[in-house]
């Protein structure tokens, strides 16, 4: 008696089912023995040479060497981010540094934009030079009136995710 196309036709779907579990086997293996050659890192080897906060503290109270700005003037100490909210939607980055350079180096200055509108979003940043410059500006701006508004100067904090 002849064998049917229908047994053929089966034989064939289970070669195929073996060699997709044989290969799927093979990706299981591969993924185990290639998540043992990750390297891990230490703490130390990723942060290299940089300071810890008690050094950066130090040097703060201490006043380490004068570091050039690109200001001009020497300054001391660590740069430093502050946060710049309620700001009128007219300013733009180059008014916003221009009224914390008057009191200090500034590093960066940017006014955060909408991403869909490209219109102001009421806030920004202000990187100062050295921790002094951005206590001053914290001192004289935090209240300070700028284009009909009063400023909300703070030092910038990490954002929780």
């Amino acid at each position: 008696m002849a064998r049917s196309s229908y047994s053929a036709g089966k034989r064939q779907r289970e070669l195929d089912k073996a060699k997709k579990k044989k290969k799927k086997r093979e990706r299981q293996a591969n993924r185990a023995t290639s998540a043992g050659t990750i390297p891990i890192a230490t703490v130390d080897e990723i942060q290299g040479g940089l300071l810890s906060i008690e050094e950066v503290v130090a040097h703060v109270h201490t006043g380490p060497a004068a570091v050039a700005s690109p200001g001009g003037r020497a300054s001391s100490g660590v740069p430093t981010r502050l946060f710049v909210g309620s700001l009128d939607w007219s300013v733009d980055t180059a008014l916003l540094r221009k009224t914390f350079e008057r009191l200090g180096d500034v590093l960066d200055a940017a006014v955060v934009l909408d991403r869909d509108t490209g219109d102001s979003r009421g806030f920004g940043f202000v990187t100062m030079a050295s921790h002094k410059d951005a206590a001053k500006a914290i001192d004289e701006l935090n209240g300070a009136e700028l284009e009909g508004r009063a400023l909300v100067v703070r030092q910038a904090t990490e954002r929780r995710r």
